[in-house]
């Protein structure tokens, strides 16, 4: 059976999952489970992705993401990659992780995602047989599971600052009213949403379906009010060029030369990523034919030096002023 495309677009909603091949285990122990989350971070500041609720399970673990550019593919593909690396070294193993590509279901944000948010939290007891357990005691242990996003749904003061709590939360009412949501889901034993999926990818009405699978030839569904207001405005990537080469005193053929001029190289990188509409593979073309993992060790690399450079972080923030003045 052919793969199913993928429909790419920005602003773009979607569940992502993942198990571990033959259904083995992915996280050995707790610290397997902090370094996910700490590459998760990593990787969602890297690509621009908004985070809205996680689940870790022993054998899989569940997303629940927005793209503000079209990259989801990317996004995955560097952080299952960089686990997967990470989690073989640790373990003296080799080979893959998990099993197969994962799984991207494209979310109708006004008929699903609250549903799917709800759907995904209550992974803990649905998958550990506790559905014969009255609803009071499978609430208890919902609450307790430490490895989900749902304590900061719940308890304000239990927040983390890499997930976006506020759009769901005002879909349905704060949190007391997201609470009382998911125990109305554990009184009536809620159906699978994806029973729902259409297209194999597309979780959504009739009449998103229809979008989004326009969306594959030349349609858009940047003029739906749902996501109008998600989509960023964006420079020409000549643009930005221009501008940086003139801000950091470098010749575009300076730009393109390796070996040298690490931070400028990343600096310039990276601010194409953010404000232009164009890939890291595009970015490796327009910095001398590099390929688009090296981009990413540019970028990487810059992040790095920023920590402990504020001179670098300045410069950087004084070029990233001068493009949004730009776009305003």
């Amino acid at each position: 059976m052919a793969r199913p495309l993928r429909i790419q677009f920005p602003g773009a909603f979607y569940h992502v999952t993942c198990r571990g091949i033959e259904r083995r285990e992915i996280f050995a122990g707790d610290g397997d489970r902090y370094k996910f989350l700490e590459l998760l971070v990593g990787s969602l500041e890297t690509y621009q992705v908004v985070l809205y609720a996680y689940i870790m399970m022993s054998n899989h673990f569940h997303l629940l993401v927005q793209t503000k550019k079209a990259n989801l593919s990317e996004f995955m593909r560097r952080f299952n990659i960089c686990y997967t690396g990470w989690f073989n070294y640790r373990h003296q193993r080799s080979g893959n992780l998990y099993q197969g590509r994962y799984k991207a279901f494209l979310i109708d944000v006004d008929n699903y995602l609250l549903e799917v948010s709800r759907y995904l939290h209550l992974n803990s007891v649905r998958v550990r047989g506790l559905r014969s357990v009255g609803y009071e005691q499978r609430w208890q242990d919902v609450r307790g599971y430490r490895w989900s996003s749902l304590s900061g749904y719940l308890d304000e003061k239990r927040v983390i600052k890499f997930i976006d709590y506020d759009f769901i939360l005002s879909m349905v009412g704060g949190r007391r009213a997201y609470r009382d949501f998911v125990v109305d889901g554990l009184k009536r034993e809620i159906e699978n949403p994806f029973k729902d999926v259409q297209s194999r990818i597309i979780l959504g009405s009739k009449e998103f379906v229809v979008k989004a699978k326009g969306y594959l030839g030349r349609g858009s569904l940047r003029e739906q009010p749902a996501y109008r207001d998600l989509v960023t405005s964006t420079l020409e990537p000549e643009v930005v060029v221009r501008i940086l080469t003139r801000e950091f005193g470098i010749s575009e053929e300076l730009l393109r030369r390796r070996g040298g001029n690490g931070v400028i190289r990343g600096m310039v990188a990276d601010l194409l990523y953010r404000h232009s509409d164009i890939t890291q593979a595009q970015i490796g073309r327009m910095l001398g034919e590099i390929d688009y993992m090296s981009v990413y060790q540019l970028r990487r690399r810059l992040k790095e030096k920023m920590l402990g450079h504020e001179g670098v972080r300045k410069q950087y923030a004084e070029a990233e002023i001068k493009l949004k003045k730009l776009m305003l």
